[in-house]
Order: structure tokens, then C-alpha cells, then sequence
């Protein structure tokens, strides 16, 4: 992937999280993006409260990777660094 391109491609990506930050903020947590790997999955990184909930991983599929899907659609998938189960 061009590092022009990617950088681009992580643009987008955290404009389209910036609809779900309100949510996790409003329980004292947030989303980090660390990566996008080749094969188009985006790490994150939780942050605050979403590091140790339990639900951190339904909201990373119910909510994070179909909001990334649906307005970036170069997204395959979303991968957590950290945070429970991990």
C-alpha cells in the first residue's frame, strides 16, 4: 500500500470513527486507530472504560467494523491490540 495512500485511507477511517466517539466517550472510553494492515484490516486500540469492558468486542462488530464497512468500503474487518480477551 502507497504511504500516501494509506495515510489517506486512515483519514477517512478516523473521520468515519468520529460518529461512534460520542458513544464511547459517553462511558468514559474511545478508539484509537494504530494501523490499517495490507490486507485492509484496521487495528485499534481501545482507550479508558472500552479496555477492560466486556462489551468492548460486540461494539467493535455491531458497531465500529459496520460503521468503517459502510463508509469506508475498503475496510475488510476490525482487529483490537488490547482490551479485554486479548
Amino acid at each position: 500500500m502507497v504511504v500516501e495512500g494509506k495515510n489517506t485511507l486512515l483519514q477517512k477511517i478516523d473521520t468515519a470513527l468520529d460518529t461512534i466517539r460520542p458513544h464511547l466517550k459517553a462511558d468514559g472510553g474511545d478508539i484509537e486507530v494504530v494501523d490499517i494492515t495490507e490486507d485492509m484490516i484496521v487495528q485499534i486500540k481501545w482507550l479508558g472504560n472500552c479496555s477492560a469492558c466486556s462489551m468492548s468486542s460486540m461494539t467493535m462488530r455491531a458497531g465500529i467494523e459496520e460503521t468503517l464497512k459502510l463508509q469506508v468500503p475498503e475496510v475488510k474487518g476490525v482487529e483490537a491490540l488490547n482490551g479485554v480477551g486479548k
